[in-house]
């Protein structure tokens, strides 16, 4: 029997790309050592130095039809008009299982789950506790039952159980329609795992969302891989992209799943520069593709000082020569609109 290459022929799934495998147990045990003995992590600065704003919701709805607020980590608030997608949940207190001081927020959500709008679409890009936050879900099922819920392959089972229904699962590069919305799946170079024993045994993915002519991109959770131009080429051209940039010290523990801020500016523009014209969506003279930088300043996960990756991706952005006006680098609850 013949598998996609990213399936694994023992049930689960699998990052197909030359050196793309996430580090073993050994590897992690000698990340914790360094971490207590040569290679202690720099200081972080005080949580106060992450400002939160207050959401300004709706204003897609007079700013020109598309608006993005960012709740913190990789929840985005995606406004089509008046269609809305949210992506990535996560408004609990840990990234954890259990309460984890070290994995404790540092920045409250920006407004309770309840100040929401009617949601049209969650996105889920996989299973880990920084995604995947069950008190999150059980309460976005419960306050927005007619909810779709589009998560890769497998993950469907878990938000069942968290109260979750109207789920469709989708392979990488499958589409599906919800309304005037067509969704996309896309690869990502990562893995999944929710305890010791179930390690790649669900997808992971990202998602690209077009609604009439516009369109993004949520990358989820990823290393710098192959297929950002393929997504691009196939998928774009996009209005805005949603790309991770924190959690990537130790590099050589951290490169094969987490991004680093060079890296990002990479992606972006493997994006931009493969997204093939004439299709719907942005034209020659239209506003740079946007770019809203996730998976940073809401928990620590990893060894480089929280305050460290808008810093490297500005310094990035600017010796890669980018529109600095397409740079969106918002606090928590900020909102960035596309013209």
């Amino acid at each position: 029997m013949t598998y996609p290459r990213h399936h694994s022929p023992t049930g689960g799934f699998r990052n197909p790309w030359p050196d793309s495998e996430p580090r073993g147990f050994a590897n992690l045990l000698r990340w914790f050592a360094e971490r207590h003995t040569t290679k202690r992590p720099a200081a972080d600065p005080h949580p106060s130095v992450f400002p939160c704003v207050a959401p300004r919701l709706g204003a897609s709805q007079h700013d020109g039809g598309l608006a993005m607020t960012w709740m913190g980590h990789s929840s985005v608030l995606i406004e089509f008009g008046g269609f809305r997608v949210l992506t990535d949940p996560v408004w609990g207190t840990y990234a954890s299982p259990v309460p984890t001081p070290s994995l404790r927020r540092w920045v409250a959500p920006p407004l309770p789950l309840e100040q929401l709008p009617p949601l049209d679409v969650i996105l889920v890009s996989h299973n880990h506790y920084d995604h995947l936050d069950a008190p999150t879900i059980r309460q976005l099922a419960s306050l927005h039952p007619e909810a779709t819920w589009l998560t890769p392959l497998k993950v469907g089972p878990l938000l069942r159980r968290l109260g979750a229904r109207g789920i469709r699962e989708l392979d990488w590069w499958q589409e599906t329609e919800i309304g005037p919305a067509k969704v996309a799946a896309t690869p990502a170079q990562h893995f999944s795992a929710r305890g010791i024993l179930d390690r790649n045994r669900t997808l992971w993915a990202g998602f690209t969302v077009r609604v009439g002519e516009r369109a993004i991109y949520f990358a989820g959770d990823t290393g710098y891989f192959p297929e950002f131009g393929p997504i691009g080429q196939r998928l774009g051209p996009f209005d805005a992209v949603m790309l991770p940039i924190g959690a990537y010290e130790p590099r050589w523990f951290m490169r094969p799943v987490h991004m680093n801020p060079e890296e990002a500016v990479l992606a972006y523009r493997d994006l931009d520069d493969s997204a093939a014209p004439g299709l719907a969506g942005r034209g020659a003279t239209a506003e740079p593709m946007i770019l809203l930088p996730i998976h940073w300043g809401t928990f620590k996960l990893t060894d480089e000082p929280m305050d460290e990756p808008p810093r490297r991706l500005a310094a990035a952005w600017a010796a890669a020569g980018l529109p600095p006006a397409a740079l969106s680098l918002l606090p928590h609850g900020g909102t960035r609109c596309s013209p």
